[in-house]
């Protein structure tokens, strides 16, 4: 008897490299090994930088980022894709215009604009080029606070206000949001998922671990999400399972010590806790 052939559940990240593993593609290819994904990625910049902060950021040429996605695209597929940190208007561009080759629905955008030190990460001149090109061709986006405050043009101080505030950032249902609620002050954290295919709110709740070990959450969220698209989960689902999973990872990675700033989540406590 012939041993069954199997497919991989395959998910991509376009994101930029941490060197010290937290964050970036790295924390993008952990979350996706540890949900069962099998992880691919297209660099499109080294970043220098660890627990402590962004040193200095070197960009992939863009036409070398395009050749990766094809790469990856033509020979493997991709059942989702996450993208991350896309530092100039040229780049988000092309990967819009390279994506649009290709039948794929699951796109998760992280749309990062400053590391959890401080330190900005997207240049002023793309933030509208991502908002008006790249949001309106993806399937969700994963704004925290302080990036859905760059996107709305106003700050955000109420837990309250999150639902409507995802619907303005899902252009007229056109974008599922998720909404993070981390920069909040509430003891209890209520991330809102707005899905924009059903015309429904979603209430996410967890306790807050009072940790500095934040490094690579969004980047991890976001991945979870695809990854859970790419396993064919429903919207509404894939958001339980991502804010499930970021939920068990920091309140894990809390008890750990590594470097002399924001350590990293443990994206792998479903093993390292055992």
């Amino acid at each position: 008897m012939k041993n069954e052939i199997k497919t991989y559940r395959r998910a991509l990240t376009i994101a930029g490299s941490d060197p010290s593993g937290g964050a970036g593609l790295q924390a993008d290819l952990k979350t996706f090994s540890a949900l069962g994904c099998y992880g691919m990625s297209a660099v499109v910049a080294v970043v220098d930088e660890n627990t402590v902060g962004v040193t200095g950021v070197h960009p992939v040429p863009v036409d070398f980022v395009r050749g990766q996605i094809v790469s990856c695209l033509d020979d493997i597929g991709a059942d989702a894709i996450k993208i991350g940190m896309l530092h100039s208007s040229e780049l988000i561009v092309a990967v819009r215009d390279t994506l649009a080759r290709y039948d794929i629905k699951n796109i998760v955008l992280d749309p990062v604009m400053v590391a959890t030190s401080g330190d900005p990460l997207l240049r002023s001149d793309a933030v509208v080029t991502l908002s008006d090109v790249l949001i309106p061709e993806v399937r969700v986006i994963t704004p925290n606070i302080p990036e859905a405050e760059i996107l709305i043009g106003d700050k955000i101080t109420s837990q309250a206000d999150l639902p409507d505030i995802a619907k303005t950032l899902s252009r007229d249902r056109k974008v599922s949001v998720l909404l993070k609620a981390g920069h909040l002050s509430d003891d209890e954290l209520v991330d809102v998922f707005y899905n924009a295919e059903t015309d429904e709110i979603v209430r996410l709740a967890s306790k807050r671990v009072r940790t500095c070990n934040t490094h690579g959450t969004g980047c991890t969220l976001s991945s979870a999400m695809a990854a859970f698209l790419a396993k064919g989960y429903s919207l509404n689902d894939a958001a339980r399972g991502a804010k499930d999973y970021i939920s068990k990872a920091i309140e894990s990675g809390a008890c750990y010590k590594i470097g002399h700033g924001h350590g990293p989540v443990n994206h792998f406590f479903a093993f390292n806790d055992k």
